[in-house]
């Protein structure tokens, strides 16, 4: 979080249920809301703790950046907890992100396969590092070419800390709004980090089949235009 963060969680909708059954619960999580509770009274309203006074029996089993929305899925039984962590430790669970970054695109597809560690004098900055981080790769594939800015479907196969953002800054094209690695006039080009969570894929806990989750972004529209006036840097 930046120095300047005052943290005010959006209130509606209170939760976006996409999925629910005995085992599992899945919901499109809004820019601005924490997953799991911070430090301190005022970090305490999150998405899990929203689930928790509804499902008491509830746990995650992953997150997502406070500034990333999307989808998110947590276990309302322990043995799906088990299921469901085992399943992301694997890697077995397929993560599909829609990101729009800057600049113009050399390449339409590629991946990144860079390792990440904290950066200890910023942290909970990440950054690159070849000694000490853990391995990171991220697909990338080009969706749509605007005047100085792209539409990005983002696969990561590991789930670094900011693999993401790190990763696209790495690229040279760091994420508009994001207030942890962009420049300023790329931070001030849009409302919000434009980084959501479309899609995962997992078997289900106990039947073991296989589902896949999807959750629509609010700042592309479904022709690929971009929902906020014309780009000003």
């Amino acid at each position: 979080m930046t120095d300047n963060f005052r943290y005010q969680p959006p209130q509606t909708p209170w939760l976006d249920i996409l999925y629910q059954d005995k085992d599992l619960i899945v919901l499109n999580k809004p820019s601005g809301l924490l997953t799991n509770p911070g430090r301190g009274a005022e970090l305490a309203d999150c998405l899990f703790s929203r689930v928790k006074a509804q499902f008491e029996l509830a746990q995650l089993v992953h997150r997502l950046d406070l500034s990333t929305s999307g989808v998110v899925v947590m276990a309302l039984r322990r043995k799906a907890e088990r299921e469901l962590k085992r399943q992301f430790a694997a890697r077995e669970v397929k993560k599909r992100y829609l990101a729009v970054v800057a600049g113009q695109l050399k390449t339409e597809s590629g991946s990144i396969d860079l390792p990440l560690a904290v950066d200890t004098d910023q942290a909970p900055r990440q950054k690159v590092c070849e000694q000490q981080g853990k391995a990171a790769l991220t697909h990338y594939r080009l969706l749509q070419q605007y005047a100085s800015s792209a539409l990005l479907e983002l696969r990561p196969i590991t789930g670094r800390s900011h693999q993401l953002r790190v990763h696209m800054l790495a690229l040279g094209h760091p994420i508009l709004g994001d207030a942890f690695y962009a420049p300023a006039a790329i931070v001030a080009a849009a409302p919000r980090l434009l980084l959501h969570a479309a899609s995962l894929q997992l078997q289900h806990p106990y039947s073991g089949q296989a589902l896949e989750f999807t959750a629509d972004t609010d700042f592309v529209n479904a022709n690929g235009s971009l929902n906020w006036p014309a780009e000003t840097f």
